[in-house]
């Protein structure tokens, strides 16, 4: 299985790089799923959406589709999924992403089509391929929970390990290494604050760090150092 892990989208030339070779063929021969399904319940202003997609465009992929799996029975969206070589989950709102996923049959179906496709994920649609929501944005939750009934907190687990975006950007107190670490004491497993210019590589459980950033990494032992490198920017 094959991950790429961002905070921030395709924002860098590293990790650019590191989608080129997860796909492992040019993007003009690719085509690419963006899923916006996180992006519904979001109440601000949406032009960091429109800077993902100009992030995604300017790569030149063979075919740029958006598939809003909550917006369409699965009939409709499935076979365009089916059609792309890459499912490039968009940023927003963890649990509603999740809950759609769930709803839509897509987390039933992901990993058989993620047998020959690429996952992408920025921030919510990193954090969802995580075994929880843990890391997601608890005020959030609670948020959504009383608008939905929606509390459950399980994740897609595509991966061993949770990914917390936006490393100290801004005023979110949720993203502060600080609050991350708190977050961590109560989590087995291994946690990765990204910074807006981090991302993660996954390939079959081997971890790469791609970064012209900041990143932190906790609950690390000695099994994970054979599993984990950095890839250090071309400056």
């Amino acid at each position: 299985m094959k991950l790429l892990l961002t905070s921030n989208g395709l924002v860098n030339a590293s990790i650019v790089a590191a989608l080129q070779e997860l796909v492992g063929k040019p993007f003009a021969e690719t085509n690419l799923a963006f899923i916006p399904t996180a992006i519904n319940p979001e109440e601000t202003d949406k032009s960091w959406v429109i800077r993902d997609l100009v992030n995604i465009q300017k790569q030149g992929f063979k075919l740029l589709d958006i598939v809003d799996i909550s917006a369409m029975p699965m009939e409709w969206w499935l076979p365009r999924l089916e059609h792309a070589d890459v499912l490039f989950f968009s940023g927003g709102h963890s649990p509603h992403l999740m809950h759609w996923l769930q709803k839509s049959g897509l987390a039933e179906r992901l990993p058989e089509l993620l047998k020959t496709r690429v996952y992408v994920g920025i921030s919510a649609g990193s954090i969802v391929a995580c075994p929880s929501l843990a890391l997601s944005n608890g005020n959030k939750r609670l948020s959504y929970e009383e608008k939905t009934g929606y509390n459950n907190m399980d994740a897609l687990h595509l991966v061993d390990f949770h990914v917390r975006p936006h490393l100290n950007a801004g005023k979110r107190l949720h993203t502060r290494a600080e609050a991350i670490k708190e977050v961590a004491k109560s989590l087995s497993e291994v946690v990765y604050g990204l910074d807006d210019q981090s991302a993660l590589k996954v390939v079959d459980g081997n971890v790469e760090i791609v970064s012209e950033g900041e990143t932190l990494v906790l609950n690390q032992d000695e099994n994970l150092r054979s599993r984990q490198c950095v890839i250090k920017p071309n400056l």
